[in-house]
Protein backbone atom coordinates (compact mmCIF):
# COMPACT_ATOMS: atom_id res chain seq x y z
CA UNK A 1 0.00 0.00 0.00
CA UNK A 2 3.03 2.49 1.13
CA UNK A 3 4.52 1.65 -2.50
CA UNK A 4 1.64 2.15 -4.39
CA UNK A 5 1.13 5.78 -2.72
CA UNK A 6 4.81 6.25 -3.44
CA UNK A 7 4.78 5.57 -6.75
CA UNK A 8 1.56 7.90 -7.29
CA UNK A 9 2.78 10.87 -5.57
CA UNK A 10 5.77 10.06 -8.21
CA UNK A 11 8.30 9.56 -5.69
CA UNK A 12 9.99 6.82 -6.72
CA UNK A 13 12.03 6.76 -9.35
CA UNK A 14 10.77 5.51 -13.50
CA UNK A 15 11.76 4.87 -16.32
CA UNK A 16 11.16 8.39 -18.16
CA UNK A 17 9.93 6.78 -20.67
CA UNK A 18 6.81 5.79 -18.50
CA UNK A 19 3.61 8.52 -17.75
CA UNK A 20 2.99 8.46 -14.31
CA UNK A 21 -0.32 6.76 -12.75
CA UNK A 22 -3.17 8.31 -13.85
CA UNK A 23 -1.61 11.09 -16.19
CA UNK A 24 -4.91 11.74 -17.84
CA UNK A 25 -6.96 12.78 -14.65
CA UNK A 26 -4.12 14.29 -12.66
CA UNK A 27 -3.61 16.84 -15.76
CA UNK A 28 -6.76 17.46 -16.40
CA UNK A 29 -7.94 21.03 -16.52
CA UNK A 30 -10.84 19.94 -13.89
CA UNK A 31 -8.36 18.70 -11.29
CA UNK A 32 -5.39 21.82 -11.99
CA UNK A 33 -9.00 24.04 -11.12
CA UNK A 34 -10.25 22.14 -8.38
CA UNK A 35 -6.24 22.07 -6.97
CA UNK A 36 -5.41 25.87 -7.57
CA UNK A 37 -8.95 26.77 -5.96
CA UNK A 38 -8.40 24.54 -2.88
CA UNK A 39 -5.20 26.09 -2.73
CA UNK A 40 -6.02 29.70 -2.21
CA UNK A 41 -9.01 28.86 -0.13
CA UNK A 42 -6.77 27.27 2.07
CA UNK A 43 -4.20 30.18 1.95
CA UNK A 44 -7.33 32.52 2.76
CA UNK A 45 -8.62 30.17 5.29
CA UNK A 46 -5.52 30.12 7.26
CA UNK A 47 -4.89 33.75 7.30
CA UNK A 48 -8.91 34.39 8.78
CA UNK A 49 -9.05 31.66 11.34
CA UNK A 50 -6.56 32.77 13.48
CA UNK A 51 -8.04 36.28 13.33
CA UNK A 52 -10.11 35.94 16.13
CA UNK A 53 -7.65 33.86 17.96
CA UNK A 54 -4.52 35.77 18.36
CA UNK A 55 -5.39 38.62 20.82
CA UNK A 56 -6.20 35.83 23.35
CA UNK A 57 -2.62 34.08 21.97
CA UNK A 58 -1.15 37.39 22.96
CA UNK A 59 -2.81 38.34 26.30
CA UNK A 60 -2.64 34.54 27.66
CA UNK A 61 0.27 32.86 25.63
CA UNK A 62 2.68 35.98 24.76
CA UNK A 63 1.88 37.59 27.86
CA UNK A 64 1.06 40.87 26.46
CA UNK A 65 -0.49 43.82 28.44
CA UNK A 66 -4.57 43.84 27.79
CA UNK A 67 -3.36 48.20 26.71
CA UNK A 68 -0.96 46.96 24.58
CA UNK A 69 -2.98 43.66 22.50
CA UNK A 70 -4.29 45.95 20.03
CA UNK A 71 -1.28 47.96 19.05
CA UNK A 72 0.13 43.91 18.22
CA UNK A 73 -2.95 43.12 16.55
CA UNK A 74 -2.60 45.74 14.37
CA UNK A 75 1.38 45.14 14.01
CA UNK A 76 0.32 41.51 13.14
CA UNK A 77 -1.83 42.70 10.52
CA UNK A 78 0.77 45.10 8.80
CA UNK A 79 3.38 42.86 8.77
CA UNK A 80 1.23 40.51 6.74
CA UNK A 81 0.08 43.06 4.59
CA UNK A 82 3.58 44.49 4.22
CA UNK A 83 4.97 40.78 2.88
CA UNK A 84 2.36 40.41 0.57
CA UNK A 85 2.80 43.84 -0.92
CA UNK A 86 6.94 43.41 -1.37
CA UNK A 87 6.70 39.50 -2.11
CA UNK A 88 4.34 39.02 -5.59
CA UNK A 89 6.73 40.89 -7.95
CA UNK A 90 9.46 38.84 -7.11
CA UNK A 91 7.72 35.62 -6.72
CA UNK A 92 6.72 36.39 -10.61
CA UNK A 93 10.01 36.81 -12.02
CA UNK A 94 10.93 33.62 -10.02
CA UNK A 95 7.98 31.50 -11.38
CA UNK A 96 8.82 33.03 -14.96
CA UNK A 97 11.92 31.93 -14.85
CA UNK A 98 11.75 28.55 -13.42
CA UNK A 99 10.63 25.64 -15.93
CA UNK A 100 8.01 24.23 -13.57
CA UNK A 101 4.98 26.31 -11.56
CA UNK A 102 4.41 23.26 -9.60
CA UNK A 103 7.40 23.45 -7.63
CA UNK A 104 7.23 26.94 -6.08
CA UNK A 105 3.52 25.82 -5.85
CA UNK A 106 4.50 23.34 -3.16
CA UNK A 107 6.91 25.27 -1.63
CA UNK A 108 4.93 27.77 -0.87
CA UNK A 109 2.53 25.36 0.76
CA UNK A 110 4.97 24.19 3.04
CA UNK A 111 6.32 27.95 3.78
CA UNK A 112 2.71 28.04 4.73
CA UNK A 113 2.46 25.34 7.00
CA UNK A 114 5.86 26.37 8.96
CA UNK A 115 3.92 29.89 9.35
CA UNK A 116 1.00 28.33 10.70
CA UNK A 117 3.54 25.82 13.36
CA UNK A 118 5.11 29.24 14.50
CA UNK A 119 1.55 31.14 15.01
CA UNK A 120 0.31 27.96 16.72
CA UNK A 121 3.26 27.50 19.46
CA UNK A 122 5.24 30.84 18.79
CA UNK A 123 5.33 32.36 23.37
CA UNK A 124 6.84 35.74 21.79
CA UNK A 125 6.07 38.38 19.80
CA UNK A 126 9.42 38.16 17.37
CA UNK A 127 8.23 34.18 16.07
CA UNK A 128 4.18 35.53 16.14
CA UNK A 129 6.02 38.46 13.97
CA UNK A 130 8.13 35.98 11.59
CA UNK A 131 5.38 33.71 11.55
CA UNK A 132 2.93 36.67 10.24
CA UNK A 133 5.26 37.94 7.96
CA UNK A 134 5.98 34.15 6.50
CA UNK A 135 2.22 33.63 6.61
CA UNK A 136 2.27 36.73 4.17
CA UNK A 137 5.13 35.98 1.33
CA UNK A 138 3.58 32.89 1.01
CA UNK A 139 0.28 33.90 0.29
CA UNK A 140 1.60 36.14 -1.86
CA UNK A 141 3.49 33.01 -4.18
CA UNK A 142 0.23 31.15 -3.98
CA UNK A 143 -1.60 33.98 -5.52
CA UNK A 144 0.19 34.81 -8.27
CA UNK A 145 1.40 30.86 -9.16
CA UNK A 146 -2.53 30.08 -9.01
CA UNK A 147 -2.79 32.66 -11.63
CA UNK A 148 0.03 31.96 -13.53
CA UNK A 149 -1.15 27.87 -13.66
CA UNK A 150 -4.60 28.85 -14.78
CA UNK A 151 -3.30 31.23 -17.43
CA UNK A 152 -1.08 28.30 -18.55
CA UNK A 153 -3.98 25.47 -18.03
CA UNK A 154 -7.25 26.78 -19.63
CA UNK A 155 -6.01 29.00 -22.12
CA UNK A 156 -6.94 32.47 -23.33
CA UNK A 157 -10.72 31.68 -24.30
CA UNK A 158 -11.45 30.29 -20.73
CA UNK A 159 -9.29 32.50 -18.12
CA UNK A 160 -12.43 34.18 -17.39
CA UNK A 161 -14.43 31.72 -15.50
CA UNK A 162 -11.71 29.40 -13.82
CA UNK A 163 -10.93 33.22 -11.97
CA UNK A 164 -14.43 33.17 -11.54
CA UNK A 165 -13.96 29.82 -9.65
CA UNK A 166 -10.34 30.89 -8.09
CA UNK A 167 -13.00 33.98 -6.72
CA UNK A 168 -15.66 32.32 -5.21
CA UNK A 169 -13.21 30.23 -3.58
CA UNK A 170 -11.36 33.03 -2.02
CA UNK A 171 -14.49 34.37 -0.92
CA UNK A 172 -15.48 30.96 1.07
CA UNK A 173 -12.99 31.05 2.77
CA UNK A 174 -13.30 34.61 4.09
CA UNK A 175 -16.91 33.66 5.07
CA UNK A 176 -16.14 30.75 6.45
CA UNK A 177 -12.34 31.40 8.26
CA UNK A 178 -13.31 33.64 11.19
CA UNK A 179 -16.20 32.49 11.82
CA UNK A 180 -14.93 28.61 12.41
CA UNK A 181 -11.68 30.02 14.03
CA UNK A 182 -14.12 32.14 16.59
CA UNK A 183 -16.37 28.63 17.43
CA UNK A 184 -13.81 26.35 17.29
CA UNK A 185 -11.58 28.38 19.95
CA UNK A 186 -14.90 28.65 22.06
CA UNK A 187 -15.99 25.00 21.99
CA UNK A 188 -12.81 23.48 21.96
CA UNK A 189 -9.34 25.42 22.76
CA UNK A 190 -6.75 27.40 21.65
CA UNK A 191 -5.35 24.04 19.86
CA UNK A 192 -8.44 22.87 18.33
CA UNK A 193 -7.76 25.67 15.70
CA UNK A 194 -4.54 24.73 14.27
CA UNK A 195 -5.44 21.20 13.61
CA UNK A 196 -8.18 21.89 11.68
CA UNK A 197 -5.68 24.56 9.41
CA UNK A 198 -2.99 21.28 9.63
CA UNK A 199 -6.22 19.06 8.10
CA UNK A 200 -6.46 21.42 5.78
CA UNK A 201 -2.96 21.89 4.76
CA UNK A 202 -2.30 17.57 4.20
CA UNK A 203 -5.09 17.62 2.02
CA UNK A 204 -3.72 20.59 -0.07
CA UNK A 205 -0.10 18.90 0.55
CA UNK A 206 -2.03 16.02 -1.57
CA UNK A 207 -3.67 17.83 -4.24
CA UNK A 208 -0.55 19.61 -5.17
CA UNK A 209 1.43 16.61 -5.35
CA UNK A 210 -0.85 14.91 -7.46
CA UNK A 211 -0.88 17.36 -10.08
CA UNK A 212 0.88 17.34 -13.09
CA UNK A 213 1.19 20.56 -15.34
CA UNK A 214 -0.30 19.92 -18.64
CA UNK A 215 2.82 21.25 -20.47
CA UNK A 216 4.58 18.32 -18.50
CA UNK A 217 1.96 15.57 -19.39
CA UNK A 218 2.72 16.51 -22.78
CA UNK A 219 5.72 14.91 -22.55
CA UNK A 220 3.46 11.39 -22.42
CA UNK A 221 1.13 12.01 -25.02
CA UNK A 222 0.80 11.75 -28.65
CA UNK A 223 -0.77 14.66 -30.35
CA UNK A 224 -4.04 12.44 -30.68
CA UNK A 225 -4.60 11.97 -27.08
CA UNK A 226 -4.26 15.83 -26.35
CA UNK A 227 -7.89 17.02 -26.43
CA UNK A 228 -8.82 20.16 -25.56
CA UNK A 229 -10.92 19.32 -22.36
CA UNK A 230 -13.78 22.34 -21.82
CA UNK A 231 -14.15 24.31 -18.14
CA UNK A 232 -16.99 22.75 -15.81
CA UNK A 233 -20.14 24.17 -16.91
CA UNK A 234 -18.72 25.03 -20.33
CA UNK A 235 -20.41 23.96 -23.82
CA UNK A 236 -18.71 21.51 -25.00
CA UNK A 237 -16.68 22.65 -28.67
CA UNK A 238 -16.57 21.79 -31.92
CA UNK A 239 -13.47 19.40 -33.34
CA UNK A 240 -12.89 22.39 -35.57
CA UNK A 241 -12.38 24.39 -32.71
CA UNK A 242 -10.63 22.20 -30.67
CA UNK A 243 -7.84 20.97 -33.41
CA UNK A 244 -4.45 22.50 -34.35
CA UNK A 245 -3.70 22.15 -37.74
CA UNK A 246 0.03 20.87 -38.22
CA UNK A 247 2.41 23.02 -40.24
CA UNK A 248 5.20 22.36 -42.01
CA UNK A 249 7.99 23.12 -39.75
CA UNK A 250 10.64 24.08 -42.82
CA UNK A 251 7.55 26.38 -44.14
CA UNK A 252 8.91 30.79 -43.86
CA UNK A 253 6.41 31.03 -41.39
CA UNK A 254 7.23 28.56 -39.01
CA UNK A 255 10.85 29.63 -39.55
CA UNK A 256 9.71 32.78 -38.70
CA UNK A 257 7.65 32.35 -35.35
CA UNK A 258 10.79 29.97 -33.65
CA UNK A 259 13.08 33.26 -34.77
CA UNK A 260 10.65 34.78 -33.25
CA UNK A 261 10.31 33.06 -30.13
CA UNK A 262 14.01 33.91 -29.36
CA UNK A 263 13.77 37.23 -29.06
CA UNK A 264 15.07 38.49 -26.00
CA UNK A 265 15.05 42.23 -24.74
CA UNK A 266 17.56 43.61 -22.24
CA UNK A 267 14.87 45.36 -20.26
CA UNK A 268 13.05 43.55 -17.23
CA UNK A 269 9.79 42.12 -18.34
CA UNK A 270 8.43 43.66 -15.26
CA UNK A 271 8.95 46.76 -16.63
CA UNK A 272 7.84 46.31 -20.27
CA UNK A 273 4.77 44.90 -18.64
CA UNK A 274 4.39 48.64 -16.83
CA UNK A 275 5.06 50.67 -20.48
CA UNK A 276 1.27 48.84 -21.49
CA UNK A 277 -1.17 51.69 -20.48
CA UNK A 278 -3.62 48.96 -20.02
CA UNK A 279 -1.65 47.07 -17.72
CA UNK A 280 -1.46 49.89 -15.54
CA UNK A 281 -5.40 50.68 -15.85
CA UNK A 282 -5.57 47.08 -14.61
CA UNK A 283 -3.59 47.91 -11.59
CA UNK A 284 -5.19 51.09 -10.55
CA UNK A 285 -8.42 48.96 -11.02
CA UNK A 286 -7.42 46.29 -8.47
CA UNK A 287 -6.01 48.73 -6.09
CA UNK A 288 -9.68 50.57 -6.19
CA UNK A 289 -11.59 47.75 -6.03
CA UNK A 290 -9.15 46.16 -2.95
CA UNK A 291 -9.40 49.71 -1.08
CA UNK A 292 -13.34 49.79 -1.70
CA UNK A 293 -14.19 45.79 -0.91
CA UNK A 294 -11.78 46.54 2.54
CA UNK A 295 -12.81 49.96 3.90
CA UNK A 296 -15.73 49.03 5.66
CA UNK A 297 -13.85 46.45 7.63
CA UNK A 298 -12.56 49.28 9.91
CA UNK A 299 -15.80 51.00 10.38
CA UNK A 300 -18.95 48.69 10.17
CA UNK A 301 -18.25 46.61 12.61
CA UNK A 302 -18.79 49.84 14.82
CA UNK A 303 -21.23 51.67 12.75
CA UNK A 304 -23.65 48.80 13.96
CA UNK A 305 -22.91 48.79 17.15
CA UNK A 306 -23.23 52.39 17.53
CA UNK A 307 -26.38 52.56 15.91
CA UNK A 308 -28.42 49.30 16.52
CA UNK A 309 -26.65 47.88 19.78
CA UNK A 310 -25.32 45.09 17.91
CA UNK A 311 -22.83 42.46 18.98
CA UNK A 312 -19.91 41.05 17.51
CA UNK A 313 -21.47 38.15 16.15
CA UNK A 314 -24.13 40.85 14.01
CA UNK A 315 -21.14 43.16 13.69
CA UNK A 316 -19.51 39.86 11.50
CA UNK A 317 -22.61 39.24 10.14
CA UNK A 318 -22.99 42.34 8.78
CA UNK A 319 -20.48 41.51 6.11
CA UNK A 320 -22.61 38.75 4.43
CA UNK A 321 -24.31 40.74 2.54
CA UNK A 322 -20.93 41.86 0.74
CA UNK A 323 -19.53 38.67 0.48
CA UNK A 324 -22.82 36.37 -0.49
CA UNK A 325 -22.65 38.09 -4.07
CA UNK A 326 -19.44 36.96 -5.00
CA UNK A 327 -21.25 33.47 -5.89
CA UNK A 328 -21.55 35.11 -9.23
CA UNK A 329 -18.25 35.28 -9.97
CA UNK A 330 -17.78 32.45 -11.95
CA UNK A 331 -20.74 33.47 -14.76
CA UNK A 332 -18.96 37.06 -14.89
CA UNK A 333 -16.04 35.40 -15.60
CA UNK A 334 -17.47 33.31 -18.30
CA UNK A 335 -18.89 36.79 -19.75
CA UNK A 336 -15.85 38.58 -19.92
CA UNK A 337 -14.49 35.11 -21.88
CA UNK A 338 -17.29 35.77 -24.78
CA UNK A 339 -17.09 39.53 -24.86
CA UNK A 340 -14.87 41.01 -22.55
CA UNK A 341 -13.58 42.49 -20.03
CA UNK A 342 -14.80 46.11 -20.75
CA UNK A 343 -18.15 46.14 -19.45
CA UNK A 344 -17.91 44.42 -16.07
CA UNK A 345 -15.15 46.69 -15.00
CA UNK A 346 -16.83 49.18 -16.24
CA UNK A 347 -20.12 48.66 -14.20
CA UNK A 348 -18.35 47.54 -11.09
CA UNK A 349 -17.39 51.13 -10.64
CA UNK A 350 -20.07 52.93 -12.44
CA UNK A 351 -22.66 51.46 -9.75
CA UNK A 352 -20.80 50.83 -6.89
CA UNK A 353 -20.28 54.49 -6.27
CA UNK A 354 -24.36 55.49 -5.86
CA UNK A 355 -24.53 52.22 -3.45
CA UNK A 356 -21.46 53.31 -1.55
CA UNK A 357 -22.39 57.07 -1.28
CA UNK A 358 -26.28 55.74 -0.44
CA UNK A 359 -24.76 54.50 2.74
CA UNK A 360 -24.44 57.65 4.11
CA UNK A 361 -28.69 57.54 4.67
CA UNK A 362 -27.89 54.92 7.06
CA UNK A 363 -27.57 57.56 10.23
CA UNK A 364 -30.11 55.74 12.76
CA UNK A 365 -31.74 52.82 14.03
CA UNK A 366 -34.12 51.06 13.18
CA UNK A 367 -35.68 48.26 11.06
CA UNK A 368 -35.87 50.34 7.95
CA UNK A 369 -32.33 50.82 8.34
CA UNK A 370 -31.21 47.66 8.87
CA UNK A 371 -32.81 46.69 5.15
CA UNK A 372 -31.42 49.48 3.85
CA UNK A 373 -28.08 48.73 4.99
CA UNK A 374 -28.34 45.17 4.14
CA UNK A 375 -29.64 46.14 0.48
CA UNK A 376 -26.87 48.77 -0.22
CA UNK A 377 -23.89 46.27 1.26
CA UNK A 378 -25.14 43.96 -1.33
CA UNK A 379 -25.49 45.58 -4.24
CA UNK A 380 -21.97 47.39 -3.56
CA UNK A 381 -21.08 43.59 -2.44
CA UNK A 382 -21.81 42.14 -6.67
CA UNK A 383 -20.34 45.16 -8.04
CA UNK A 384 -17.14 44.81 -6.74
CA UNK A 385 -16.25 41.20 -6.89
CA UNK A 386 -17.46 41.23 -10.12
CA UNK A 387 -14.96 43.81 -11.34
CA UNK A 388 -12.23 41.83 -9.52
CA UNK A 389 -12.97 38.71 -11.82
CA UNK A 390 -13.12 41.05 -14.84
CA UNK A 391 -10.08 42.52 -13.69
CA UNK A 392 -7.97 39.67 -13.99
CA UNK A 393 -8.85 38.72 -17.40
CA UNK A 394 -7.53 41.65 -18.39
CA UNK A 395 -4.37 41.09 -16.91
CA UNK A 396 -4.03 38.50 -19.07
CA UNK A 397 -5.35 40.26 -22.25
CA UNK A 398 -3.25 43.00 -21.52
CA UNK A 399 0.51 40.14 -21.39
CA UNK A 400 -1.04 38.97 -24.50
CA UNK A 401 -1.23 42.33 -26.00
CA UNK A 402 2.06 43.41 -25.07
CA UNK A 403 3.76 39.98 -26.64
CA UNK A 404 2.02 40.34 -29.89
CA UNK A 405 3.28 43.88 -30.59
CA UNK A 406 6.88 43.31 -29.10
CA UNK A 407 6.72 39.95 -30.86
CA UNK A 408 5.98 36.25 -29.17
CA UNK A 409 8.42 35.11 -26.94
CA UNK A 410 9.59 38.15 -26.18
CA UNK A 411 9.40 37.26 -22.67
CA UNK A 412 10.92 34.13 -22.31
CA UNK A 413 9.91 30.21 -22.63
CA UNK A 414 7.79 30.41 -19.49
CA UNK A 415 6.47 33.90 -20.55
CA UNK A 416 5.33 36.63 -18.23
CA UNK A 417 1.93 35.96 -16.35
CA UNK A 418 3.55 35.38 -13.06
CA UNK A 419 4.77 38.77 -12.98
CA UNK A 420 1.73 40.58 -14.35
CA UNK A 421 0.17 38.28 -11.42
CA UNK A 422 2.54 39.32 -9.03
CA UNK A 423 1.94 43.23 -9.68
CA UNK A 424 -1.94 42.29 -9.27
CA UNK A 425 -1.30 40.79 -5.80
CA UNK A 426 0.54 43.27 -5.13
CA UNK A 427 -1.81 46.44 -6.28
CA UNK A 428 -4.46 44.30 -3.99
CA UNK A 429 -2.51 44.02 -1.06
CA UNK A 430 -1.49 48.06 -1.41
CA UNK A 431 -5.56 48.36 -1.31
CA UNK A 432 -6.19 46.13 1.59
CA UNK A 433 -3.62 48.07 3.68
CA UNK A 434 -4.86 51.70 2.48
CA UNK A 435 -8.48 51.06 2.38
CA UNK A 436 -9.18 50.33 6.30
CA UNK A 437 -6.65 53.28 6.85
CA UNK A 438 -8.78 55.63 4.64
CA UNK A 439 -12.22 54.50 5.93
CA UNK A 440 -10.88 54.98 9.56
CA UNK A 441 -9.48 58.27 9.32
CA UNK A 442 -12.11 60.06 7.24
CA UNK A 443 -14.79 58.51 9.07
CA UNK A 444 -12.87 59.64 12.17
CA UNK A 445 -11.63 63.14 11.47
CA UNK A 446 -14.51 64.05 8.70
CA UNK A 447 -18.01 61.67 9.98
CA UNK A 448 -19.60 58.61 8.13
CA UNK A 449 -20.89 61.10 5.96
CA UNK A 450 -17.77 62.34 4.28
CA UNK A 451 -16.39 58.90 4.26
CA UNK A 452 -19.27 57.65 2.43
CA UNK A 453 -19.61 60.36 -0.48
CA UNK A 454 -15.64 60.23 -0.83
CA UNK A 455 -15.44 56.35 -1.07
CA UNK A 456 -18.39 56.81 -4.07
CA UNK A 457 -16.21 59.51 -5.67
CA UNK A 458 -13.65 57.25 -5.53
CA UNK A 459 -15.54 53.95 -7.70
CA UNK A 460 -16.83 57.39 -9.82
CA UNK A 461 -13.15 58.51 -10.97
CA UNK A 462 -12.09 54.89 -11.43
CA UNK A 463 -15.02 54.23 -13.84
CA UNK A 464 -13.17 56.44 -16.44
CA UNK A 465 -9.77 54.46 -16.78
CA UNK A 466 -12.00 51.23 -16.66
CA UNK A 467 -14.25 52.11 -19.53
CA UNK A 468 -12.16 54.05 -22.02
CA UNK A 469 -8.83 51.51 -21.41
CA UNK A 470 -9.86 48.02 -20.32
CA UNK A 471 -9.88 46.08 -23.58
CA UNK A 472 -8.02 48.26 -25.52
CA UNK A 473 -8.65 52.23 -26.27
CA UNK A 474 -12.34 52.28 -26.78
CA UNK A 475 -11.83 55.42 -29.20
CA UNK A 476 -10.05 52.16 -31.37
CA UNK A 477 -12.87 50.01 -31.32
CA UNK A 478 -14.25 50.85 -34.92
CA UNK A 479 -11.13 50.68 -36.54
CA UNK A 480 -10.00 47.16 -34.70
CA UNK A 481 -13.74 45.74 -35.26
CA UNK A 482 -12.83 42.52 -38.12
CA UNK A 483 -9.00 42.86 -37.73
CA UNK A 484 -6.52 41.04 -36.24
CA UNK A 485 -6.06 45.02 -35.41
CA UNK A 486 -4.25 47.11 -32.80
CA UNK A 487 -2.01 44.89 -30.63
CA UNK A 488 -3.12 46.25 -27.34
CA UNK A 489 -6.60 45.67 -28.63
CA UNK A 490 -6.72 42.22 -29.23
CA UNK A 491 -3.89 39.74 -27.94
CA UNK A 492 -2.60 36.42 -28.93
CA UNK A 493 -4.47 33.48 -27.38
CA UNK A 494 -2.94 32.57 -23.96
CA UNK A 495 -2.92 28.71 -25.04
CA UNK A 496 -0.16 26.68 -26.00
CA UNK A 497 -1.50 26.90 -29.14
CA UNK A 498 -1.45 30.59 -30.33
CA UNK A 499 -4.68 32.42 -32.63
CA UNK A 500 -2.49 33.48 -35.07
CA UNK A 501 -1.64 29.22 -36.19
CA UNK A 502 -4.94 28.86 -36.50
CA UNK A 503 -6.67 29.14 -39.37
CA UNK A 504 -8.99 32.22 -39.80
CA UNK A 505 -12.20 30.18 -40.27
CA UNK A 506 -11.24 28.23 -37.07
CA UNK A 507 -10.56 30.78 -34.98
CA UNK A 508 -12.75 31.07 -31.93
CA UNK A 509 -14.82 34.35 -31.73
CA UNK A 510 -13.38 36.11 -28.54
CA UNK A 511 -12.61 39.55 -28.66
CA UNK A 512 -11.59 40.73 -25.73
CA UNK A 513 -10.44 44.08 -27.04
CA UNK A 514 -13.43 45.35 -27.95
Amino acid sequence: MTAAVRDLLAWRKRDASSPPPYLKYRSSKSFIILTVCFASFTDIFLYGVVVPVIPFALLNRVGVPEENVQHWVSVLLAVYAAALIACPPIAGWLTDHYKSRRVPFILALFALAGATVMLCLGSSIAILVAGRFLQGVAGGVVVTVSLALLADTVGHEDIGQAVGWLTLSISVANLVSPLLGGVVYARAGYYAVYYMAIALIVVDIILRLLLIERKTARKWQSPDEEIQEPLPGSPHRSEAENSVPTTDPNSPATASSLSSKKKRFSTPPVFTLLSSYRLLSAIWCTFAIALLMTAWDAVLPLRVYKLFGWSSLGAGLIFLPLLLPSFAAPLVGKYSDSRGPRLPVFLCFLLGSPFVTLLLLVDHSGTRQVVLLCALLALAGFSFPMGITAVLVEFTYAVDAVEKRRGEGCFGEMGAYAQAYGLFTTAYAAGMLVGPLWAGLVETSAGWTTMCWSLGLLSAVSAVPAGLITGGLLWKRGRNKGQSGDAEALPDTATSHRADDIPEKEKPVVSPGL
